[in-house]
């Protein structure tokens, strides 16, 4: 290995490492706030590259018809939530608003558009508006009923969420893979490195929604209170801040995160139905690296996982998946020396 590839591996391991700081920063939030090890995360990744694929070919995605069957079942188990608790009608009337009128926007304004033969940003904003409303459905579906279990209850219930999505990625989509046009073509040559647009957008997105979530975070109100429920769901609780809120505008960030990074990697990265959930371990193991609750370490683990699987591949491309996914081992050794341990009640 001589300087010109390494350079060149660097840049690769540093590229896919800023898609895995996504994820892994997603499952980071979720896992805060709501004690979800969010598996499927993975699969927001893959539906997000698969849905601007099927548009691309002039398709209905098959993720708006999945998007209106949750909205249609969210809306059941309200209005059997509102018969029992004798909700008055403007309480039903916004609730069903809520649940229902994005999902039916999207399903009559996606076919008659793509008729239309849409733009690529277009497309895009269509995909990621089909993709992160999904998020607060699927929230309310699998996790809501669940708030108050135990870690190992709600990563069973994950587990399960995972597969139900791969099975419903491989009806919608079938098992072909699919890529999309970069968004950018152009390549710049520095020294014995070629940057192609592409990567530049992804290193500009994944900076760009870092520094938002810094942002979100520290000024505004509604990052704040999702602090609060991270550290003391209780307490938080108990000072108006309602867990199920905070849940599902968590969902809605993660789902959009995850959209986002199969949007950003599918134009360099074949996207099969399944391949959300090797990207989704990848993050993490990232994830693992802080602890499940330190953004920074997330964001340094991503990009040492990115690094590794990059000159893993090099020098053994046959065992890169199995290196990555060794390097979690020292680290969860380290993790149960340092870190406290609380039996769960």
């Amino acid at each position: 290995m001589d300087f010109t590839i390494a350079a060149i591996l660097g840049l690769d391991g540093l590229t896919n490492g800023a898609i895995y700081a996504l994820v892994a920063l997603a499952l980071v939030l979720v896992f805060s706030v709501t004690r979800v090890i969010f598996i499927p995360q993975g699969e927001f990744v893959a539906f997000g590259a698969l849905t601007l694929a099927a548009m691309q070919m002039g398709k209905v995605p098959g993720t708006l018809w999945l998007l209106l069957m949750m909205a249609v079942a969210v809306a059941v188990l309200d209005v059997v939530q509102g018969l029992r608790e004798r909700w008055p009608v403007a309480r039903f009337k916004n609730a069903l608003v809520m649940t229902l009128g994005l999902p039916v926007a999207l399903a009559i304004a996606v076919p008659w558009l793509l008729q239309r033969q849409p733009g690529l940003w277009l497309q895009v904003i269509l995909a990621l508006a089909i993709v992160t409303a999904m998020g607060p459905l699927l929230y309310r579906l699998a996790y809501r009923a669940l708030s108050g279990a135990s870690v190992l209850t709600l990563l069973i219930v994950s587990v399960g969420v995972h597969f139900a999505l791969t099975g419903v990625g491989l009806v919608f989509f079938g098992a072909e893979g699919y890529r999309t046009p970069a968004f950018w073509e152009v390549r710049f040559d520095v020294g014995p490195l070629s940057l192609t647009g592409q990567t530049l957008i992804i290193f500009a997105a994944s900076i760009a929604l870092i520094v938002a979530l810094f942002v979100f975070f520290e000024r505004t109100l509604t990052g704040k209170a999702l602090r609060a429920t991270s550290v003391n769901r209780t307490g938080a609780r108990l000072m108006g801040i309602s867990g199920d809120a905070a849940g599902s505008q968590t969902f809605t960030m993660a789902a959009f995160i995850g959209a986002l990074s199969g949007l950003l990697i599918s134009p360099s990265t074949t996207i099969y139905y399944d391949t959300g959930f090797l990207i989704g371990l990848k993050g993490f193991v990232a994830a693992v690296f802080g602890g499940l609750a330190s953004f920074p370490m997330a964001l340094a683990g991503a990009l040492g996982v990115g690094l590794i699987e990059s000159f893993g591949s090099f020098w053994a491309s046959a065992f890169k998946e199995v290196i990555v996914f060794t390097v979690i081992l020292p680290i969860l050794l380290w993790r149960s020396f340092v870190d406290p341990h609380h039996e769960e009640h």
